[in-house]
């Protein structure tokens, strides 16, 4: 196993998920935002729209939108 860099907090961390463990439970919190969202209103905002209503990063969103449950959200 490597170690790897959290994307949110950038420590360092030996699994295979892109945030450390500490930043699990936020980054489901976010994405589990993101797809109530994107149910109720679509996926036709842009980024920094959908970043003003849910609270959620442009960075982080634009990570969440490459995960292929989310993009069967679309």
């Amino acid at each position: 196993m490597e170690l790897n860099k959290c994307f949110r907090c950038g420590s360092f961390f030996a699994t295979n998920n892109v945030v450390c463990p500490k930043c699990m439970a936020k980054d489901n919190l976010e994405l589990s935002t993101l797809k109530n969202y994107l149910e109720q209103n679509g996926s036709s905002n842009s980024i920094d729209s959908i970043s003003s209503a849910t609270g959620i990063t442009p960075k982080n969103l634009n990570r969440f939108l490459s995960y292929d449950d989310v993009k069967k959200s679309l």
